[in-house]
Order: C-alpha cells, then sequence, then structure tokens
C-alpha cells in the first residue's frame, strides 16, 4: 500500500472521439453514447474529481456518457447518509434479515417480483469486445518500465536544479467491476382475501398483535413490581413516550442485538481488492463461484461471459492506488470487496471504492439462494452505514455516490428513493437536490438542472498548455508537446480530453500518447 507521499501520478490513454453501442435499458442497438479513456493507473484524488464530472469506471475503462445525445441519459447521483432516514420498506428489509438471523425465519413473500438487485451498467454492457481489446493493446510492461526510467530521470533534475515544482513523484509499477451495486425495492403485491364463512361468534373477539404485545407488557410489569400500584406506579407504565416515539437511527436498526442462541451469524468484512493481500486471496475462489452463480441466475449469462478472466478484469482489477493518509480512515482509500458471509460462508460481496468525499458503490452479487432477504437493498443500507462510520474519523468523507440515475428507465428510478440525495448537473457540474430535478426530467429526459442560466463550469479547463502529457518517455507540458507535433488532428483530440476531465485533473494526470 502506497504512502502518503510516495505517489505515483495517474496515467491515462484517451481514445478520441465517441463510442456507439446497444444501450442495455431501452435496448437500440447504437444509441448509447459515451467518451473513454484507459486508466493504467489512478489516484483516489484524481478519480474523486472525475466522478464529479460525470465520469464512472468499469475496471479500468472510465467513461463519461454524452449526456446530451445518448439515449437514456444518465446522470450522478449521490446520496447525504448524515441525514439519510431509512423508509418504511427500507425497515422492512432490515428487520425480515434481522428474523433470520434470530430465528431462521424465510419470508416466502413477493420477493421473486422485486426488481433485480444489480444490472449492468450499460455505457460498457455490451462493449465487451472492446475492452478486451485495449486491455491487449495497452502495453502495460512496456508503459511500466517507460514511466519509471522517465520518472527517475524528472526526480534527478528536480534534486540538480531544484525546480519550482515541489511535488515528489516516485516510480511505481504500473499494474492492470462492472455496473453498480443495484438494490432493489420490494414490491408488494395485493392478495385477494379467501372466501369465509364470518367470524366466529362463540369464540372471543379478535384482538390485534399490538393490543397483545401491551398485555403482556403490562403482566410482565406486574409480576416484576406487585407493589407499584402502592406506590404510585401503575403497573401499565410504559417507558416515557418521548423515548419511544424518537426514529430508531439505521445503525440501530441494523446493529439490534440478537438472542444468544441465534440461528445465524452473518459477518461483514472489508478485504482490499488486491491479490497481495492474503483475505482476498484465500476468498478469491469463493467470491468468484459466487459471481459465475449469479450471473448465470439472475442475468441468464452462458458460462463463457463469466470466466475467471472477465471477473478478475472488472471486480478486481482496479485503478486505483491504494493510499493510506494519516487524516484518512483505518482501511485506507482504493477499491475493496465488502464481503458478507453467512455462517462461515459468502452470500453477497459488495464492491466498493472509498475515495476522499465519498464511498463509491460499483457492484453487487449475491447468492440467488438468499433472494429472499432482499440483499440489494440491504447492502445499500450497510454501505451507508458505514460510510458515517467512515465520516467520524474523516470528516470530509460524508457522500454515498450510488452510480447512474436514468430517469426515463423506470427500473433504474428506485435510487431516488435514498434521501436526501443529489443529482450531477451535466453542464456546469454542481449538485442539485433531487427533488428540484425531478419536474425537469418529466419534461425532458435530458436536462440542465442549475437553474442560472449565467452559471458555467468552474472547473472547466482554461489553460490546456498546462496539461500533462507523458510521450516517448518524457513527461512535459501540451504547449512543449504541441510544437512536435505535425498532425492537425491531435490538438482536437487533447482539447476535447481537457475539457472533459477538467483544469486541475488534466494538469495532475498523464495523457499517454503513442
Amino acid at each position: 500500500m502506497a504512502s502518503w507521499n510516495a505517489l505515483s501520478p495517474s496515467v491515462v490513454e484517451y481514445f478520441e472521439g465517441e463510442d456507439f453501442y446497444r444501450c442495455g435499458y431501452c435496448k437500440n442497438e447504437a444509441g448509447s453514447r459515451s467518451h473513454g479513456m484507459w486508466a493504467h493507473s489512478m489516484t483516489v484524488q484524481d478519480y474523486q474529481d472525475l466522478i464529479d464530472r460525470g465520469w464512472r469506471r468499469s475496471g479500468k475503462y472510465v467513461y463519461k456518457p454524452v449526456m446530451n445525445q445518448t439515449c437514456c441519459p444518465q446522470y450522478t447521483i449521490r446520496c447525504r447518509p448524515l441525514q439519510f432516514q431509512p423508509t418504511k420498506s427500507h425497515k422492512k428489509v432490515l428487520k425480515k434479515m434481522l428474523k433470520f438471523l434470530a430465528k431462521g425465519e424465510i419470508s416466502r413473500g413477493n420477493f421473486e417480483d422485486e426488481p433485480m438487485d444489480s444490472t449492468v451498467e450499460d455505457a460498457v454492457a455490451g462493449d465487451f469486445a472492446l475492452i478486451n481489446k485495449l486491455d491487449i493493446k495497452c502495453d502495460l510492461k512496456t508503459l511500466g518500465d517507460d514511466l519509471k526510467e522517465t520518472l527517475e530521470k524528472e526526480e534527478k533534475k528536480k534534486n540538480l536544479k531544484k525546480e519550482e515544482s515541489n511535488e515528489l513523484i516516485h516510480s511505481q509499477a504500473i499494474e492492470e467491476k462492472l455496473g453498480s451495486g443495484e438494490p432493489s425495492h420490494s414490491v408488494k403485491v395485493p392478495t385477494v382475501p379467501k372466501p369465509g364463512k364470518g367470524a366466529d361468534l362463540s369464540k372471543p373477539p379478535c384482538r390485534k398483535a399490538k393490543e397483545i404485545r401491551k398485555e403482556r407488557k403490562r403482566l410482565k410489569l406486574m409480576q416484576q413490581n406487585p407493589a407499584g400500584e402502592a406506590q404510585g406506579q401503575p403497573p401499565s407504565l410504559l417507558p416515557p413516550k418521548a423515548k419511544s416515539n424518537q426514529p430508531r437511527s439505521l445503525e440501530d436498526l441494523i446493529f439490534e442485538s440478537l438472542p444468544g442462541n441465534a440461528s445465524h451469524k452473518l459477518e461483514v468484512r472489508l478485504v482490499p481488492v488486491s491479490f497481495e493481500d492474503p483475505e482476498f486471496k484465500s476468498s478469491f475462489s469463493q467470491s468468484f463461484s459466487l459471481y459465475v452463480k449469479y450471473q448465470m441466475t439472475i442475468h441468464q449469462d452462458p458460462p463463457d461471459e463469466c470466466g475467471k478472466t472477465e471477473f478478475t478484469r472488472f471486480l478486481c482489477s482496479s485503478p486505483l492506488e491504494a493510499e493510506t493518509p494519516p487524516s484518512g480512515p483505518e482501511c485506507g482509500y482504493g477499491s475493496f470487496h465488502q464481503q458478507y458471509w453467512l455462517d462461515g460462508k459468502i452470500i453477497a460481496v459488495g464492491v466498493i471504492d472509498i475515495l476522499p468525499n465519498c464511498v463509491s458503490s460499483v457492484y453487487l452479487f449475491y447468492d440467488p439462494d438468499y433472494s429472499f432477504l432482499s440483499l440489494g437493498v440491504y447492502s445499500a443500507l450497510r454501505e451507508i452505514a458505514f460510510t458515517r462510520q467512515l465520516h467520524e474519523r474523516t470528516s470530509q468523507l460524508s457522500y454515498y455516490y450510488m452510480g447512474f440515475y436514468i430517469h426515463s428507465c423506470p427500473k433504474m428510478k428506485y435510487k431516488a428513493q435514498y434521501r436526501p440525495s443529489d443529482l450531477l448537473c451535466p453542464e456546469t457540474y454542481v449538485w442539485v437536490p433531487i427533488e428540484q430535478c425531478l419536474p425537469s426530467l418529466e419534461n425532458s429526459k435530458y436536462s440542465r438542472f442549475n437553474q442560472d442560466p449565467a452559471a458555467v463550469d468552474e472547473g472547466r479547463s482554461k489553460e490546456p498548455d498546462r496539461l500533462q502529457v507523458f510521450h516517448k518517455k518524457a513527461i512535459m507540458p501540451y504547449g512543449v508537446y504541441k510544437k512536435h507535433q505535425k498532425d492537425p488532428s491531435e490538438e482536437a483530440v487533447v482539447l476535447q480530453y481537457a475539457s472533459l476531465v477538467g483544469q486541475a485533473c488534466s494538469e495532475r494526470m498523464l495523457l499517454f500518447r503513442n
């Protein structure tokens, strides 16, 4: 794991133009459009800044939908966990899990009618061939050797000449997730009551379960304190209303204590995505088997499309460099698998990125045999609670990113249920409360959420000559690089890249040009 002051810079390879592919939401054969680049390596701060400009990663492929042209605009959505309050349906899912753990109760209700817990983020869903091609195309070893040699030279120059830049760049080998966790919500199916013969008048009238519980409580109190009335305390006295009326926190609902003889044990483990980590390595085979079962059962993928190569490339290969700054969370920043262990076996894995300002949900896969536990919703609530936990140590880490919100796709609108939440304006890149965005989206699938007509993208590229280029084993500003270029199309490509990543990232990241 890299120390805070010994990080190599992000290295990206931008692909000019736009990619056209089949949309997994509306099934348009060539309606989905995005810009894309291959991230050979990336710092967590650069990725944080990129997702705050509408980018998202899938494995090492980082893409940005062309919002005003793509058939189903994908808006970056984030939840504010510090103000989050679970809804009634969220509480039902948490209670369902507690009942299962405590007593082994299985709710065989209508879980089969729930929407899928996770679906492929379709910016690259139909583009496996492209990513496979890019993976082969990018000569990582050569690039890593070149970068290492270049950075060593740069370091020597800085020490000798004491140049203005105070950035320390150390050489580090360039190393080599598809979609986002898609929590589901319960869909109530009305049931028709069976015909009966009416009430049996020979039996006492039925009472509500709540009334029965109250009666039991009164009897218990009377047994514990038979002299209660004499002391001026009626036996029916319950805890003060002010206390009982307070809404229970998300943590209270998740971590409610279980009886000593509980039927099941659930443990959530956070494991760094790295084959150098012994826990990740030892659980890899089990995670992979679970992934195959999930993809084939839930998404009906054929076996050849969910092999070990695909699993590793999309859910175990991340461009993010693990970082452990002193002021950061104890687990550090980077990519992780949040494993849900039930009675000693993995039943779900949430793939997440922990970044300076947020926890970003990448994907979720689970054992279809446990669909009755609504693991999509449950894992999202656990991730929100986890974000709150990280915030206690790292105050700026206070958001939960849920991937993309697609208003034009009914199956993807469930993300709006996790509130309060915001959508990213696709033109000015400011966050706008989702309540203010929905009326605009009802009228048009593409919308600029920032209502100030004079507002502009404050992070836009203003000085493209300061953009950093990695070319022929040398790092140089674009202002120097362009003087040696004779291809007239090269400038358009670089300027397009600069406009999409913004000024800050263009100055920090190295744009690889061969």
